[in-house]
């Protein structure tokens, strides 16, 4: 199974010659799509100033024949400039081929931040305290979502996100309402003790459910999604 660091190799060392496999895991990887865009925007740039310094070259060449030092001194700078775009290029390179970590990786990681959310318990969040962290998402839970025991409106990739957990029969269930992420279809992940699923919501992002610790499986988890992700309701 091809993952991200093999497309991204493929795309930096021949990307004309990538295998069919190797194309379509970029075409169907968030990541990775964003991943080429820098990569060819980077590659822009690049060019540009190339082209740039090659062009000031025949202006100086136009003017007054100039004493031999100065000349050296010319070519000096030029060496140095183009040894500096040489360092910044390659620094760039291995900046873009580290792989960004993947939509399921950060939410795991995320959830280390806050293990007090993980707690059994029968006492529910405070209604304003939920209607203030969903409000921003234009987000609000049905009574079919269940007992509310947590929220909090969590800083997660660049972004403020509706992060809420829902006590249910197996235990604390996180969700994580998405609208800035997107993925084509559902994405299933078992990382660190803790299972999920990504669900795409067309127009509003992507909805996260998360258990910990559980023998619950994909299935399981798959039929509790579900049934939060209809418990949400769009406001706009």
């Amino acid at each position: 199974m091809i993952d991200c660091t093999q497309y991204r190799r493929s795309q930096l060392a021949a990307p004309q010659e990538m295998p069919v496999d190797v194309r379509a895991h970029g075409e169907q990887c968030p990541e990775c799509t964003e991943f080429t865009r820098r990569l060819l925007g980077f590659e822009a740039r690049l060019a540009r100033a190339v082209r740039l310094t090659a062009e000031a070259a025949p202006i100086r060449r136009s003017r007054r024949p100039r004493p031999l030092r100065h000349l050296r001194g010319d070519r000096g700078w030029l060496a140095l400039a183009a040894s500096m775009l040489l360092g910044v290029g390659f620094a760039a390179v291995l900046w873009l081929a580290a792989p960004r970590p993947t939509l399921a990786e950060a939410l795991v990681a995320h959830m280390a931040g806050e293990p007090q959310a993980w707690r059994r318990t029968d006492v529910p969040v405070p209604e304003p305290r939920l209607s203030g962290v969903l409000r921003d998402a234009h987000v609000q839970l049905s009574s079919r979502a269940g007992l509310v025991t947590y929220a909090n409106s969590c800083r997660f990739r660049g972004h403020r996100v509706p992060h809420f957990v829902v006590q249910s029969d197996r235990g604390p269930v996180t969700v994580m309402v998405l609208v800035h992420e997107s993925v084509r279809a559902a994405v299933h992940f078992d990382e660190q003790g803790y299972r999920g699923v990504i669900v795409p919501v067309p127009g509003h992002g992507a909805i996260a459910v998360l258990t910990h610790g559980g023998a619950d499986d994909a299935k399981t988890v798959a039929q509790i999604a579900e049934r939060l992700v209809n418990a949400i309701v769009w406001t706009a």
